[in-house]
Formats: C-alpha cells, sequence, structure tokens
C-alpha cells in the first residue's frame, strides 16, 4: 500500500521483552518500513528502535500489584493524550487504556478465570474487570482486533454486544531469522518452551515424553523457559542423559538442536512459540487449546485433546520420523499492511 497512516501504540514496555511487547515491536516496525507514521506512548523503550519512530516514554511506575499500575499508566496516557493534537492519528492501544480507537486482544478475558466465592470482595477483580469492559466498550472504540479465532469467539459470547466491533484476527508474524535455522539435531530430541510451564502443560509433557524416553532410550527431551530449580521434581524419575533443562534461553538458539516441538498448552490465547517453531521447519504437536491450532494442519504437525494422552505418543513417535513441516508464511509485513487498510478506514469514518 502507498496510503499513509498515521498511528499511536500504547503499550508499557516498548521492547522485545515478552510475546505481547514483541508483537508491539514488530507491527510498529513492519508499519515504520512501509513509510506509515508510528508513535509509540510507553512507560518505558527496552531497546534502541528504528530512527522512524517516535517513542514518548511517560516513566516507569510500581509493577505491583498489576492492577494498580495498569490504572496509573492508563491515567498517564489519557493526560498526555488529552494534552496533545491527535487529529489525523489512529490511537491502537496494546494495554487497558481508555482513549483508543483501536484495542488488540493479546489474551484470555479476565471473566474466563477460575471463580471463587470472595470474588466480589476482590479489588483486584473488580478493577480488571472494569479495565477490560472500558478498553471494549469505549465512545472511542471502532475496532477489536483479537489475536486468534479462539480469542474471537471468546469475546463475541462473553460480550455479544461487542461483537459487532471484532474485526480480522491478528495473527502474529513471525520473524524472518527464523526461516534460515540451520537444524542439527540427531532425530532424537523433543523440545518444550515456556516459562509460564504450568498454564503451558509441561507436566503433560514430561508424561508423554516419558513414556516415549522408556521404549526408546535415545530420545532426549530439551526444556527452555522455566529456572531448572523450578521444574527439576518433575524429573526425579529420569536419567540424566534423557533430559537437558536450559532455564532461559531464546528460542532460535533452541530450534536447531530439536526435531519436534510439544506444546500442550492448558491455557493460550495464541501461542508464539509454535509460529516460530513452525517457521523454522519444525512440526508441532498442540493441544487444541491454542489459538494457533486453527492454522496447524496436518502438513505442519498434529493438534490433539490433552484427554487423549495416548495419541500424543504415537503422533510424535511418527512425526519424529519425518521432521519436516510446511511453513504458514506468517509475516510483520503483511500484518503491517492490513492494519494500514483498517486504520485507512477508521480515517474515513472519523
Amino acid at each position: 500500500m502507498n496510503t499513509q497512516t498515521s498511528s499511536i501504540h500504547i503499550v508499557r514496555r516498548y521492547g522485545p521483552v515478552g510475546g505481547m511487547e514483541r508483537y508491539v515491536w514488530e507491527l510498529t516496525h513492519a508499519l515504520a518500513k512501509q513509510g506509515q507514521n508510528v508513535k509509540i506512548i510507553c512507560e518505558r523503550a527496552y531497546d534502541t528502535c528504528d530512527d522512524k519512530i517516535d517513542v514518548i516514554e511517560l516513566g516507569e511506575v510500581n509493577p505491583k500489584p498489576r492492577w494498580l499500575a495498569m490504572i496509573k499508566f492508563s491515567k498517564r496516557v489519557s493526560k498526555h493524550l488529552k494534552a496533545t493534537d491527535t487529529d489525523g492519528w489512529v490511537i491502537h492501544s496494546h494495554e487497558r487504556c481508555a482513549e483508543h480507537h483501536v484495542t488488540t486482544f493479546h489474551g484470555p478475558s479476565i471473566l474466563t478465570r477460575k471463580k471463587r466465592a470472595l470474588d466480589f470482595l476482590s479489588p483486584r477483580i473488580a478493577t480488571w474487570e472494569y479495565l477490560e469492559k472500558r478498553e471494549l466498550f469505549g465512545n472511542n472504540v471502532r475496532t477489536i482486533l483479537p489475536n486468534s479465532l479462539l480469542v474471537s469467539d471468546q469475546l463475541a459470547k462473553l460480550y455479544p454486544t461487542a461483537a459487532h466491533k471484532l474485526g480480522f484476527p491478528a495473527y502474529p508474524g513471525v520473524s524472518e531469522q527464523f526461516s534460515t535455522i540451520t537444524r542439527r539435531s540427531q532425530g532424537n530430541s523433543i523440545g518444550f518452551i515456556g516459562k509460564e510451564w504450568q498454564r503451558k502443560g509441561l507436566d503433560f509433557a514430561v508424561s508423554v515424553v516419558k513414556k516415549l524416553v522408556d521404549k526408546d532410550p535415545s530420545i532426549v527431551f530439551i526444556v527452555a523457559g522455566p529456572e531448572p530449580k523450578e521444574i527439576q521434581h518433575l524429573f526425579t524419575d529420569w536419567h540424566s542423559q534423557n533430559y537437558q533443562l536450559m532455564g532461559w534461553q531464546r528460542s532460535e538458539d533452541l530450534f536447531p538442536t530439536i526435531d519436534l516441538l510439544i506444546h500442550p498448552a492448558r491455557v493460550e490465547p495464541f501461542g508464539m512459540v509454535v509460529a516460530e517453531a513452525n517457521a523454522a521447519g519444525l512440526p508441532v504437536v498442540i493441544s487444541d487449546h491454542c489459538g494457533i491450532a486453527e492454522l496447524i494442519h496436518q502438513q505442519q504437525g498434529a493438534v490433539l485433546p490433552l484427554k487423549q494422552q495416548e495419541r500424543w505418543g504415537k503422533t510424535i513417535t511418527t512425526l519424529m520420523a519425518t521432521p519436516t513441516a510446511e511453513p504458514l508464511g506468517l509475516t510483520w509485513s503483511h500484518l503491517g499492511e492490513k492494519h494500514q487498510q483498517l486504520y485507512l478506514q477508521i480515517e474515513q469514518e472519523k
């Protein structure tokens, strides 16, 4: 697209320092490379960005409790925007803010949490519910972008009166570096990546892979993300040669050493690591609770229910024999172009 757009993106931490933060970083850089005007409002920038991007840092607040930090940040953003000429700019929030035209929903709704009897007494829960509703129903909100169809369907059911605002599934792109990764694995290694290991199902993965190891002692299970001391108890009955606990590690550094990625997440709005593994040519075996599951077909691996553990082992064994996968072709450039179209539409309607 050649028509220029102007967008202000709101994110507390600007930089590739987390899943959602990397999404914002990559999207805004894609827009800047396409000649679009881009501004960032954040607490702090964590990396040096493209000099075409204008970054406004509002200063950090105490990060805990998180719900209170979100309120403080939101108030600072509103104050800044009200004192700034934003005519001709589309305001795009990636946080729980108040002044935006577009919001991207990166995670599960607070309404999906496990309910407890005394929830109604919790200021934290009350605040999160208020912030979420304001994010979706604010006077300026034109479009809500879910990062998967899973999130879109969830929001439509939880907030039916906001369903007409739901836009296209804004699938994350994948950096080009993943498609250039050279594999040096030996055909016997299974990988897991996820710092939030309980939500991402590491205990389930351990159970599945242990049965495979018992049948084939050459298999090695490589785990990255959690600190080794956090998860060592899951491997008490394993031989040391059959597992490696790597701690935090970049996915691009782990992918060359594995033949397949297992991701049995219990809750996963998208699953960025799955997309990255696919771009690196790795087959994936994931749960049907991942937002990316709707894109994974036989050419990429398999999507399985958590209740059918036996199928996981059989499927992994089959895929390990032919460890190649067809890439999905998700790119930040394409995502940037879709955002340009949306911003133009909103500007015409304003």
